[in-house]
């Protein structure tokens, strides 16, 4: 595994999904936020949301431009002939949080590959937004038959439900969906350069909740998360993770000792679970670590506006900070280049230079309830950039 890119650059003339850098994705600054939900009508057929969330308050929709393509390959060079502009006539819904368009995509049951990307252009500062996804790949099982909509129509497009809120699913194999609710508490990763195998579950409860009417709002009670499915011998389905009312943010004293796992000491960490008053104990070691109040309430707030930021950008059917890629975003910060390929996804972060920068290569994982599901590709070699940062951050100061 290469740790220190190494590779040569794409030429300037050619722009693929694999050469695109598409960091502002996970930029704590975004002023939008791009998503593609298909949904699949037929066997060549797929009825597809391009959504927009509107981060920026009241945006005018005159200073984007948008388009999307159909492509089949990472490689496959993006070109105006295999691009769509969607304007303003395009649009289906146009709400307070969202604009979206619906298109009906065809893709002949030949086809093996077919990805679509979705891109916004920021007129104002050139600022490019991406957003890609897998509708046919080998790292995908199918599409799902049917999906889950806010009350307005407008699909489900968050990473997560707060528990006791609802949904509406709607289905063109109706009248019911079936739910499989899994009451799972997942352990933390190990850091990147913890080679070994990361322990997994004996067992992984399941409690068939059975089938539930489409078109009439399902509320989600439990935390956990639940797998909805139009047929339960299908390898495909909707994986939708519950959090608590608090989420993304910090629920609670005892959640916060949780999260200061990646920057503390093993004898930090337990002494902090172990203590009586976890705000007092908190309280007790920021302020150890930085040895001024103010500095401590600076770093707390940057660290758990970092945790809030891995909610918001990776819970699938583990909490956002719990994942790979949370824990990476906590402790390094945003990367700097973001690349996908088929079989995973590359972060790059600092070096004035391609040979001095450090990647981290998240390999993709063929997973029915994901087809998003991504594992570090862990090693030694990262020991030292990572102690780098945590010392950063234990020194009272962002590592970023």
């Amino acid at each position: 595994m290469v740790l220190f890119a190494g590779a040569s650059l794409p030429t300037l003339a050619q722009k693929t999904l694999s050469s695109i850098n598409q960091a502002l994705r996970y930029s704590r600054y975004s002023r939008l936020s791009l998503k593609i939900i298909p949904i699949k009508v037929s066997e060549t057929s797929y009825k597809v949301q391009f959504q927009v969330e509107k981060i920026e308050e009241k945006p005018a929709f005159n200073l984007f431009s948008f388009t999307y393509s159909i492509l089949d390959s990472y490689d496959e060079e993006i070109l105006s002939d295999n691009t769509n502009i969607l304007t303003a006539d395009d649009l289906k819904f146009d709400t307070d949080k969202h604009w979206v368009f619906e298109k009906t995509i065809e893709i002949p049951a030949t086809t093996a590959t077919a990805i679509a990307l979705f891109t916004a252009l920021d007129t104002r500062q050139g600022d490019e937004y991406y957003y890609s996804t897998d509708i046919k790949s080998s790292f995908v099982f199918d599409q799902p038959s049917f999906g889950a909509y806010y009350a307005n129509s407008v699909g489900f497009d968050q990473n997560y439900l707060n528990a006791g809120e609802s949904l509406l699913f709607k289905t063109k194999d109706g009248p019911t969906l079936h739910s499989f609710y899994y009451p799972t508490t997942l352990e933390v990763p190990y850091p990147p350069m913890e080679t070994k195998p990361a322990a997994v579950p004996r067992e992984l409860q399941v409690i068939d909740q059975g089938d539930f009417l489409e078109n009439i709002p399902k509320s989600f009670d439990k935390i956990g998360y639940y797998f909805i499915q139009s047929d339960t011998t299908a390898a495909t389905g909707m994986v939708l993770k519950t959090a608590h009312e608090a989420f993304p943010k910090v629920k609670d004293w005892d959640e916060m000792v949780d999260m200061v796992t990646y920057i503390s000491t093993r004898k930090e960490h337990e002494d902090l679970k172990e203590a009586e008053d976890k705000k007092k104990a908190l309280d007790m070691y920021w302020l150890g670590l930085t040895k001024n109040s103010d500095t401590a309430k600076d770093l707390i707030r940057e660290y758990f506006r970092q945790v809030e930021f891995a909610n918001l950008l990776f819970t699938d059917f583990k909490e956002g900070w719990k994942t790979d890629k949370g824990m990476i975003y906590i402790v390094m910060g945003p990367p700097q280049e973001v690349n996908f390929y088929l079989d995973r996804e590359e972060w790059s972060y600092g070096g004035t230079n391609e040979s001095s920068r450090i990647r981290f290569t998240f390999a993709r994982v063929k997973n029915i309830l994901s087809p998003h599901y991504y594992t570090l590709n862990r090693s030694r070699a990262y020991q030292p950039v990572w102690f780098k940062n945590i010392s950063i951050w234990r020194s009272g100061k962002m590592a970023f």
